[in-house]
């Protein structure tokens, strides 16, 4: 039975992922993943003509799921229980499936990320998010602690070292720092 193109993408994003994070994205070739995958370097450009656009195509889920938070959030009262809701969707959403994986190659290769343009929009959504955390207090203090409370939740991938701590010790720890600088942002007058 042959496998449907939707699982092609997958599996080559799976791996991809794996190399770019194992050897950088600069060092790792689409020929590698071929390699890898055990598939032609053809039948590779046939889903993804680069690696610019396997690591768009990590970008495009992780920007949807913003999309949707910013969404919501710009419904919402600009109070702390609808930041704290925010950042608790949002990380939820950073610790489902392999955006924990995702996240890491995002550490690991950020000089890559400034030059291509999905990395230009994940910036624009990360301040968009900030925005809405900070949303009622335009103070610069208010704006730094948003944007803080989002590396909270991105920084404990790399930052909490305790091995063998599971995920959902790591979120925890990640929420608690951030609720201490989100409960000093004023809510909106």
């Amino acid at each position: 039975m042959r496998e449907s193109t939707g699982g092609t993408r997958q599996r080559i994003q799976a791996v991809a992922l794996e190399l770019f994070t194992e050897q950088g994205y600069e060092k790792t070739s689409l020929r590698e993943i071929a390699e890898r995958l055990g598939v032609t370097k053809a039948a590779l450009y046939y889903h993804f003509k680069s690696k610019d656009e396997i690591v768009s195509s990590f970008v495009d889920d992780r920007l949807r799921r913003m999309d949707e938070l910013i969404e919501w959030a710009d419904t919402q009262p600009a109070t702390l229980a609808t930041r704290r809701e925010l950042l608790s969707r949002y990380a939820d959403a950073m610790f489902a499936g392999e955006l924990p994986r995702v996240m890491r190659f995002f550490e690991q290769n950020q000089t890559v990320l400034k030059s291509l343009a999905a990395g230009q929009q994940m910036r624009d959504r990360m301040m968009r998010l900030a925005h809405e955390l900070s949303r009622g207090d335009d103070s610069p203090a208010a704006q730094l602690r948003a944007t803080l409370t989002l590396f909270a939740v991105h920084s404990s991938w790399f930052a909490v070292r305790t091995p063998g701590i599971s995920d959902e010790e790591r979120k925890k720890i990640a929420l608690e720092v951030a609720d201490e600088l989100l409960a000093k942002i004023a809510d909106a007058s």
